[in-house]
């Protein structure tokens, strides 16, 4: 058990939760809507912290990052639990472990053990993913100070509900995030997630201002989220923030809640492609579709092939010193380490 960060106490043995947007107010012996932090006599509790339920050497091509250390490996790790409630999740078996069984899992894992085995496995990064690196963000603060100390590079994967307070908390040494966004509509974080979709827009506005490398990623579910009004507006958003944002739009597959609703079909992907292309966004992939032309980076002033991939996988990389060795116009991105 560990202390939670960000937190305040009230009276009556009540915290108030600052970690995410959803502010809870927790009474003794009560916990937040993740699940997995608990008032403890007015002490808020970690209860995931150390208690690794998933952990394995990623190509950093899976969060997905295509801008930020392409070709490397990702030591990733989680806890199980999440604040978001998401009827479509991928990851449902972990991160919804303690709201569906009531029980919380995991292997014992200090963050020396964490970083030691990154460096053991040659990665270049350490990604804290699966599931929300937020509602486990003690151990993940932890392990990232002592990660940057040692020369690696820090990766969230997230919802993106967290407060600018812990953004700020473990600022500078988180470098890089993809963020899931979900929607362009309140109505869909309301009904299909349990969240608002503002904070959401607001940590893509933190992040970018604080010079963190962002990429974001949007799960296309057919009648749900891909109307091209939607998409359209949610691309001019990404692209007034700033175009060279990359986008990642994914093809969705039945699972956990939502198995009535097809897999998206793969023009669908490839039009919303096209109308982030259409909004001024400078580079937009398509995911979940191997082998898609929508895989690779082309040079947005020239066309030319920098980055040839197939799935998560890099086969070729001519990006040289950050330009494109055909009209040596700059790469936005993250390029060595």
């Amino acid at each position: 058990m560990k202390e939670a960060y960000l937190y305040e106490k009230l009276e009556n043995e009540r915290v108030h939760c600052l970690l995410c947007n959803h502010a809870c107010l927790i009474k003794e012996g009560g916990k937040g809507i993740c699940g997995v932090r608990e008032n403890r006599s007015g002490t808020l509790t970690s209860l995931v912290y150390g208690k690794v339920i998933a952990r394995h050497c990623d190509p950093i091509e899976k969060k997905p990052l295509f801008h930020f250390l392409p070709g490397t490996l990702s030591y990733s790790i989680a806890t199980v639990g999440c604040n978001l409630s998401c009827v479509f999740c991928q990851n449902a078996d972990i991160s919804q472990m303690p709201s569906d069984h009531g029980s919380i899992m995991g292997e014992d894992m200090t963050p020396d053990q964490i970083v030691t085995e990154a460096l053991d496995t040659r990665s270049a990064t350490i990604s804290y993913t699966y599931t929300e690196p937020t509602i486990y963000f003690e151990l993940a603060l932890d392990t990232a100070r002592l990660a940057a100390a040692k020369g690696l590079k820090n990766v969230f994967v997230t919802n993106g509900y967290m407060t600018e307070q812990c953004l700020e908390s473990i600022f500078p040494d988180l470098h890089a995030a993809n963020v899931d966004l979900k929607s362009f509509s309140d109505k869909f974080y309301k009904e299909q997630c349990g969240a608002k979709l503002e904070p959401v827009l607001r940590t893509l506005e933190t992040l970018n201002k604080m010079g963190v490398w962002l990429e974001v990623t949007t799960l296309l579910i057919p009648g749900l989220n891909d109307s091209p009004e939607e998409l359209t507006e949610l691309a001019r958003f990404l692209a007034a923030l700033d175009p060279n944002i990359p986008w990642h739009i994914s093809r969705y597959h039945p699972t956990y809640r939502l198995t009535n609703i097809p897999s998206t079909p793969p023009e669908s992907v490839r039009r919303a492609r096209d109308l982030g292309y259409g909004a001024g966004l400078k580079y937009v992939y398509t995911g979940n579709l191997p082998g898609d032309e929508g895989e690779k980076t082309l040079c947005h002033n020239c066309g030319e092939l920098l980055i040839n991939r197939f799935g998560f996988h890099v086969t070729q990389n001519k990006i040289e010193e950050n330009r494109c060795p055909n009209c040596d116009t700059e790469i936005p991105g993250v390029w060595n380490y």
